[in-house]
């Protein structure tokens, strides 16, 4: 029998809590999606928290919930910023710096109404998602509910939907991390079809990060080693 080894060989369990996922979050408007994932990491649902938040638009309610949960919120103008004739891709490349401060393992396009460009696309490649309230291949772009509310009125579809997907050159045509289907009722108005959506795009969006943040993470904790590792 080998010999038990003395209590200071033993290994001890590691009391060391777990990293804690970075969510850097752009939005343009009201930022219900970014309560939802404030609410999120607070109550345990995701183990990370949002470090920063961005907006296009000086005077998005976002920037102020973010404020208000002590999260750094920075405007990036978009309106300012064409005014001076700037470019979208200095516009992107302005964005894509300031969220890479901030150091995020996701960055999460939560009602954002800027299409993103190469900037942004060659800055965080698969870490960059985005929330879309349709069915993959239907609706790509703006005023998605109204266009199915429409086709539904119109006999062409009997449900539409919500889905998180990866970002890339083709407008909301990235591989779907999460979905879910939203049946449609009759004579319902598309206001109403409007609050059934942005329910379901709340519970998307939880889904989709806790999906896609462990493989960001050891992603950017893989990029950070070989970083820091010393030269031979």
């Amino acid at each position: 029998m080998s010999p038990v080894p003395p209590a200071s060989a033993r290994s001890e369990p590691s009391t060391a809590a777990p990293r804690r996922g970075r969510l850097a979050v752009l939005a343009s408007g009201r930022g219900s999606n970014l309560a939802t994932l404030l609410a999120a990491c607070k109550d345990g649902q995701l183990v990370a928290d949002v470090v920063v938040v961005v907006s296009d638009n000086d005077d998005a309610p976002a920037l102020d919930l973010a404020r208000d949960a002590g999260v750094p919120a920075v405007a990036v103008s978009w309106a300012k910023h064409r005014a001076l004739g700037g470019s979208r891709d200095g516009f992107d490349a302005r964005v894509a710096d300031v969220v890479a401060r901030h150091n995020p393992d996701l960055v999460i396009l939560a009602g954002y109404m800027r299409i993103v460009g190469a900037p942004m696309l060659e800055a965080f490649d698969d870490r960059l998602l985005n929330l879309h309230p349709a069915l993959p291949g239907a609706f790509a772009g703006t005023d998605a509910i109204a266009r199915a509310h429409q086709a539904f009125a119109e006999g062409k579809l009997q449900r539409t939907g919500v889905m998180v997907h990866r970002v890339t050159a083709v407008v909301d045509g990235g591989d779907p991390i999460a979905i879910e289907a939203v049946a449609m009722v009759d004579g319902e108005s598309v206001d109403a079809l409007a609050v059934r959506m942005h329910e379901a795009e709340h519970r998307v969006i939880v889904r989709a990060v806790a999906r896609a943040l462990p493989a960001a993470m050891a992603d950017c904790d893989h990029r950070d080693a070989l970083e820091h590792r010393s030269p031979r």
